[in-house]
């Protein structure tokens, strides 16, 4: 399966800014990219690209006042089978976790384990260990939150989150991640292209999409706690601790974003793949929070 993705977005500076851009698609994809990806920039602008501690591709900018567009497309193959799924996948004891996986143990910014650990155990204490439990979780997640781009603010922590009920993609993954924690099951925050791949159109225009990773039986596996359903063509672009490490774009100084538009379209087999793709614009408050 051949899949499209890209952004298009356009930012207003009052004065100039430098810009940490996290826009690419994570390391681990780049062997199913058609050809190498590159971020276009207007002005023409020189970005510097690096690997952070979490692994991801990072590009850092010096912007003048003023617009600046910021633009990619790629072509990514995928295999076009949906998240795995494994009911018998175990946890391991804290013990025997890899030293790597250790800081996804641990409280973040967003995803204050102290606040929800008596109310994790409350709720999933009497669940099975290892998968039954972490879906046990997804599903509390997903059955009692709920969905919207007017629930967003850039602020908002696991704990509000269980408070209000209510939220958007990031919200959910903060949530989940915090309760998992809590139980000792390491789990991160991801984010990326999802698009409406195997499933019905969603109404809302395309947008990038956060989700959360767990570990079980010595490997990674994607729990989802908005969609909660095994999906096709999901496409990491960055990993981390909760959104703090996965930001789309931080600048230091003041900047608005004007425009946001994601592409994530699967590729007819009839199709160029270099053809024109399909495109609409996602709320800016979405963009920057999602």
């Amino acid at each position: 399966m051949l899949i499209r993705i890209g952004f298009d977005l356009t930012f207003e500076l009052p004065a100039p800014v430098s810009m940490v851009l996290m826009l690419y698609t994570h390391p681990s994809r780049s062997n199913s990219l058609l050809v190498p990806e590159k971020i276009h920039s207007a002005p023409a602008l020189s970005i510097d690209t690096f690997i952070d501690h979490f692994g991801n591709r990072c590009g850092r900018v010096a912007v003048p006042a003023g617009e600046l567009r910021l633009w990619h497309e790629a072509v990514v193959r995928d295999s076009g089978l949906p998240d795995p799924v494994h009911p018998q996948a175990a946890q391991w004891e804290v013990q025997d976790l890899p030293r790597d996986v250790l800081p996804f143990l641990f409280a973040s910014r967003y995803c204050e384990t102290d606040h929800l650990g008596a109310i994790a155990w409350e709720l999933f204490g009497n669940t099975l260990p290892g998968w039954a439990r972490a879906q046990a979780v997804c599903d509390w997640v997903h059955n009692n939150i709920q969905f919207g781009y007017e629930f967003a603010r850039p602020t908002k922590s696991a704990h509000e989150t269980y408070q209000e009920r209510r939220g958007v993609c990031r919200d959910f993954s903060h949530l989940l991640i915090t309760f998992l924690r809590c139980l000792n099951i390491p789990a991160r925050y991801a984010t990326g292209y999802l698009g409406d791949i195997g499933v019905p159109l969603m109404p809302e225009p395309m947008d990038f999409s956060a989700w959360t990773e767990v570990f079980l039986d010595g490997r990674w596996f994607t729990f989802d706690g908005r969609h909660n359903t095994p999906r096709i063509g999901r496409i990491v672009m960055a990993r981390g601790k909760d959104a703090v490490d996965v930001a789309l774009t931080t600048s230091f100084g003041s900047s608005t974003l004007k425009k946001f538009t994601v592409i994530t379209d699967e590729i007819p087999v009839d199709e160029d793949p270099v053809s024109e793709p399909r495109t609409a614009s996602a709320p800016a408050s979405a963009a920057q929070l999602s």
